[in-house]
């Protein structure tokens, strides 16, 4: 266990902003992260887990507690056959696509669709991460944690962790810490089948079909690139937290305003929303349509500090030298660009430490 004081956040953090945490406890075992959180618990201070960074904007004051850093490290296969699959446990401080990629080596099928995306393997069931079609629900067994209320490791299955389009019952508290995940992954040569338009377009095949593992990893990061979605420290469109706003989930007659709206703003043979079924009657539309469409096009912001990508509306990005308060307000704007054009309040995707949106909404 190594314990800093003083220590900078912004370089744990995609986002590359933040001020520094009063202490930083970096944890390299489970037992080490159940003792370090319980320490900060008993002591009564306050407590921010850190995990790649990747889904995280930090104020610019820093973190007046204690940061535990999890890089925790295991990946345990318990099982493997064509029959049952493969059963395997991972540690939460393991990178996420480090996992995805050795799933595809290794013939597991069931997150190919997910690779290249940021962070650990423990912050994925917090927010159900997903990608072109699949979601880590679809093949979280188990999820272990510390509960921080009991004092004790529980165990959650996939009924208890109340999976949602990018929610859990482990967002938006703090009582559980993640400790691994264990995935029921197929055994198989061939991806799941293609359920994402773009996807399959790029790998020139009809929705639906399935493709070699690798071929699905290479078309998923090739889609990602494009849109500034992969890791480049050269490449300042993927200083962000990727997608900064999810994509708004409607009632039925919610969508119809939203379709009146946007006739009145774009007219009447204009461009439609995006329109996708979300089960027991609600429709999703897209968050990048409507920025792009309430006139928040791509690199809106520049020059500046902070804009938003050249290559993805959805992402609010740093050149290089902004600060927190350069990104939420450039996302309180775009925020509330879309709530008066379009009536749809966008909702941000990213954790936000001592920061909020500015509260612009007429």
């Amino acid at each position: 266990m190594q314990v800093e004081h003083d220590a900078p956040l912004a370089p744990l953090t995609t986002m590359r902003v933040g001020g520094p945490a009063a202490r930083l406890v970096t944890v390299e075992t489970t037992d080490e992260l159940v003792d370090a959180v319980r320490e900060v618990d008993d002591a009564d201070e306050p407590l921010l887990l850190v995990s790649g960074g990747s889904n995280l904007v930090i104020s610019d004051e820093g973190f007046e507690g204690t940061v535990v850093r999890v890089a925790t490290q295991g990946v345990d296969v318990q099982s493997q056959d064509y029959c049952g699959g493969a059963f395997v446990r991972v540690a939460a401080g393991e990178s996420w696509d480090g996992l995805v990629e050795r799933a595809v080596t290794e013939g597991w099928a069931g997150i190919e669709a997910m690779s290249g995306i940021p962070g650990l393997t423990g912050a994925t069931p917090v927010q159900n991460v997903g990608a072109y079609g699949q979601e880590v629900a679809q093949t979280i067994a188990q999820v272990r944690v510390y509960d921080r209320r009991e004092q004790r490791v529980r165990t959650f299955f996939p009924d208890d962790c109340a999976f949602t389009y990018r929610h859990s019952v482990f967002k938006g508290a703090d009582r559980y810490v993640v400790l691994d995940v264990a995935f029921q992954l197929e055994v198989a040569d061939l991806s799941r089948p293609v359920a994402y338009a773009a996807l399959a377009a790029g790998l020139d095949v009809p929705l639906g079909t399935r493709v070699p593992l690798q071929d699905a990893r290479e078309a998923v990061l090739v889609q990602r690139r494009r849109r500034g979605m992969v890791l480049d420290a050269d490449d300042h469109d993927t200083w962000s937290c990727g997608s900064f706003f999810t994509n708004p989930i409607l009632l039925a007659r919610e969508f119809a305003d939203l379709q009146e709206r946007a006739r009145a703003h774009l007219g009447a043979d204009g461009p439609e929303p995006p329109r996708f079924d979300a089960g027991e009657g609600m429709v999703k539309t897209s968050a990048a349509w409507l920025i792009d469409k309430a006139g928040f096009t791509k690199g809106f912001g520049l020059p500046g500090e902070a804009s938003l990508s050249t290559k993805h509306t959805l992402a609010v990005t740093n050149r290089g030298g902004a600060t927190a308060e350069d990104v939420l307000a450039l996302a309180g704007t775009v925020r509330d660009g879309v709530h008066e054009a379009f009536g749809v309040t966008l909702v941000n995707e990213p954790v936000l430490v001592n920061l909020s949106l500015p509260t612009y909404l007429r």
